[in-house]
């Protein structure tokens, strides 16, 4: 079996000395292997993750070449992409006008896994897609890494066994997942989780001179064009009824790229107010006072600067009573609130009605400057220890592993 050529290291099958003359000089082996890693992500987190996972096996490595289905950061990073995926993810309601495209997508990932047999195939989250392109995965012969398990703990748990059949590896970015796998025969291992690893150690923000009608409140609607259409227009009317009682509330709102952003700007309601910048979540959030989210992977990094909130959801109001509240089994639905244990921010997970319940309490809460203080220091002391371990870094070290053996 070929080696690996690690950058700095010499190959396993470099020898010594040249065993003809005797002399002591290393033997430079010119036949390097290049493998090729297959990759599938469809949610800009994901295209994120994959990226940093290029950059961390490139700081290892030149034997690998990347190809896979993703967006504009993992073609940044070297990967070779067959179709850009992301930016058409969906929220599951609105997901069924979808079903063409993906079904025809997977027919052309099918036949390029058959064809290429590339050396692995690395899944990352969106599991209603990407348990497919693992099932083609294996079926071709090729092994396969899941890159941030699927929410089986939360909901449709059955799907257990499919997991276990399609994937060889589990990498968990929660660190409760370990266990959970393992227990379900899944080999999984708790990676750390990508959205902090590049974030240093942060401080509970001070309320000490808060004053909430100059607050500086942050909107986070989501990456999605479902999410944004269900929840900004609620998010405008939240805000232009905040500035009944808070007049000078500063309003900014954050988007995940110039087509979002465009997006967001037009239309707004008469009264609403806000300025917009296409940013890191955690370069806004750790400027702002308070935030309103879209329920997700954001909310983690709200969470790790320290920032409170509250969290939305919306979903089909039919589609929630027929089958929704079955499906879900934790008490919470919201990640910091599950990581907690507890409903540690206020979560409107799905909201159907009107948003002043939702306005009521961010009211409340701006009104109150040592809850907000001491939300601040329970979101510090509940990230904190993610952040201990470099995701990119421990998915690299299983890829390389994996491809060794």
């Amino acid at each position: 079996m070929q080696t690996l050529r690690y950058k700095g290291q010499k190959q396993k099958n470099q020898l010594p000395f040249d065993i003809n003359s005797g002399n002591k000089l290393a033997l430079i082996m010119e036949k390097s292997v290049k493998y090729c890693i297959f990759l599938s992500a469809a949610e800009p987190s994901a295209d994120s993750h994959c990226a940093g996972l290029i950059k961390a096996l490139r700081n290892q490595t030149d034997s690998i070449e990347f190809v896979g289905l993703g967006g504009e950061k993992m073609a940044e990073a070297g990967c070779k992409l067959i179709e850009t995926t992301v930016g058409r993810a969906a929220m599951i309601y609105n997901a069924f006008s979808k079903v063409p495209h993906y079904y025809m997508l997977l027919r052309r990932v099918k036949k390029y896994l058959l064809k290429n047999k590339p050396d692995m195939v690395i899944v990352c989250d969106s599991p209603a897609f990407n348990f497919h392109v693992a099932k083609a995965a294996k079926r071709a012969g090729i092994k396969t890494l899941f890159y941030v398990a699927p929410q089986l703990w939360a909901w449709a748990s059955w799907r257990i066994g499919k997991l276990r059949k399609y994937c060889d590896k589990l990498a968990c970015i929660l660190p409760f997942e370990e266990d959970w796998f393992r227990q379900r025969s899944i080999e999984a291992e708790y990676v750390g989780n990508p959205l902090l690893d590049e974030l240093e150690t942060a401080s509970a923000k001070s309320y000490t001179e808060f004053k909430p009608a100059t607050a500086k409140i942050a909107l986070l609607p989501g990456s999605r064009k479902a999410e944004i259409e269900s929840l900004w227009q609620p998010m405008q009317q939240i805000v232009v009824r905040l500035k009944e009682r808070f007049t000078n509330l500063e309003i900014i709102t954050v988007a995940v790229d110039k087509k979002k952003k465009t997006l967001l700007e037009s239309p707004v309601l008469p009264d609403f107010e806000s300025s917009y910048e296409i940013g890191s979540v955690v370069q806004i959030a750790s400027k702002a006072d308070f935030c309103i989210v879209a329920s997700g992977s954001a909310t983690l990094q709200v969470a790790a600067v320290g920032c409170p909130m509250v969290i939305m959801y919306q979903s089909s109001k039919l589609l929630w009573h027929l089958i929704g509240w079955w499906l879900v089994k934790t008490k919470h639905l919201s990640l910091v609130n599950i990581l907690a244990g507890k409903e540690l921010v206020p979560e409107f997970m799905p909201y159907f009605k009107s948003t002043e319940p939702i306005t009521t309490v961010i009211e409340q809460m701006l009104s109150d400057p040592n809850k907000l203080s001491q939300i601040s220091k329970d979101l510090i002391k509940l990230v904190e220890p993610l952040k201990t371990k470099k995701a990119g870094n421990k998915v690299a070290e299983i890829v390389l592993r994996m491809l060794d053996h």
